[in-house]
């Protein structure tokens, strides 16, 4: 008997087959018809205490952590084994009229529904062999228990060997039918275990992935921020120790543009601190949140701002408004930063399950090739966002001509809308 591990739901089942026969017992079902003798007694309280010593030892856990992979075998060779000796019993009752029925053949296809559940047990925790071998330990067993004893009492041993016969090629069909629904059933088991191993690995995968992005995004926002600012300042405090004391108003021009310069970093560095503690999108929904980021970017860079927004959309796929968000925020910051631009339009349009992001500006532009061949302005990230969300993005910009920047992303029905 090879696995070491039992079925779930086995010993439940078993259990409850021993705890039927057991009450079974009790209120007397198994007796045709008791004649009040000390032998019927005596017979009756054998079934009794057989029944209970089993059900003890399977409700037990004591039992199961101690007897390791033996446990299970012993229970099934228990519960198969006492109701053969209960029948040779029976059979020495009966023909003493102690017991009611055939003598020939009372008892014989009783044992048939005692057998049945063991063997049903085996065949769902054990492969087809041990089912084989289940068998025909049963069928040596229950012959050499009976013939003796069907021969010293004058009974046909022909039927007896006929009905063994018959029973184990029933056995036989019923243990092979189930044997194969229990391999199915296992290999459907660990498929879907292997399955859920890979949605782990895939959601951590996805995980680690994200916080690369969100890693290389904060490392933006610091270059874009801290970096210029202190890279300023350091010019700044070259030129000035370069000066010495020989030109004072030169030297408290560039104090006060050092000191612009700190102030200016510093907001945007709590401005970058501020949009990595909370997300906008959570506390205002999508439209509020490209509005106030329009408009405190715009203001901030002294920018003219064209803002074409819809009063509110709903029925948005969260990752879809991340998506949008997190491109838009790129974009205009890209205006703010980089595009020395007087004027910057946000269009957001939502018509027929079609979205359309449309960012531009009046700014000096840039050859797109080549700011994305030196991973500048945040354009590879962007790409990479629109990917996620199913988007395409179209960026246009030229020397002096300013820069347009147009996501467009086709939602796809939810097919859970329909159920």
């Amino acid at each position: 008997m090879k696995r070491a591990s039992i079925e779930p739901g086995l010993l439940q089942v078993f259990r409850i087959f021993v705890g039927i026969r057991l009450l079974l017992i009790i209120i007397g079902l198994r007796l045709q018809a008791v004649i009040p003798a000390q032998r019927a007694r005596f017979y009756l309280l054998f079934l009794l205490i057989e029944a209970a010593v089993l059900l003890v030892y399977l409700s037990w856990s004591w039992f199961r952590e101690h007897m390791g992979r033996a446990y299970l075998p012993i229970a099934i060779i228990f519960a198969s084994g006492t109701p053969i000796f209960e029948q040779a019993i029976a059979m020495v009752l009966r023909h003493e009229n102690i017991l009611q029925g055939d003598s020939a053949t009372g008892g014989i296809w009783g044992l048939v529904i005692l057998l049945l559940v063991p063997l049903i047990l085996v065949s769902w925790q054990y492969n087809f062999r041990v089912v084989i071998v289940y068998i025909a330990g049963t069928a040596i067993f229950e012959l050499i228990f009976t013939i003796p004893t069907a021969s010293r009492i004058g009974i046909d041993v022909a039927t007896l060997i006929g009905v063994v016969l018959v029973r184990s090629l029933l056995f036989l069909l019923i243990g092979s039918i189930i044997v194969r629904l229990m391999k199915a059933q296992r290999e459907q088991r660990e498929a879907l275990a292997r399955a859920n191993i890979e949605l782990a690995r895939h959601a951590t995968t996805i995980e680690q992935l994200a916080t690369s992005r969100e890693r290389n995004r904060l490392a933006r926002e610091l270059h874009d921020t801290l970096a210029h600012t202190l890279s300023g300042l350091a010019v700044q405090l070259e030129a000035m120790i370069s000066l010495g004391e020989d030109d004072s108003q030169a030297i408290q021009g560039m104090l006060e543009q050092s000191l612009k310069t700190t102030r200016d970093g510093l907001r945007e560095a709590r401005r970058a601190i501020q949009a990595l503690r909370a997300s906008p999108l959570e506390d205002m929904g999508l439209v509020l949140a490209l509005r106030n980021l329009a408009t405190s970017t715009s203001e901030r860079a002294n920018l003219i701002l064209d803002l074409l927004l819809p009063e509110r959309i709903e029925d948005l796929d969260p990752t879809l408004e991340q998506g949008l968000y997190r491109i838009a925020e790129q974009a205009v910051t890209n205006v703010a930063q980089h595009a020395n631009a007087t004027r910057v339009r946000v269009e957001l349009t939502r018509q027929d399950r079609r979205i359309e992001l449309h960012i531009s500006d009046d700014g000096c532009g840039f050859d797109p090739e080549n700011v994305e061949r030196e991973g500048r302005y945040g354009i590879q990230g962007m790409r990479e966002r629109a990917k996620m969300i199913g988007g395409e993005l179209e960026i246009k910009s030229q020397l002096g001509e300013g820069t347009s920047i147009r996501l467009i992303v086709e939602e796809i029905d939810d097919p859970r809308s329909d159920l």
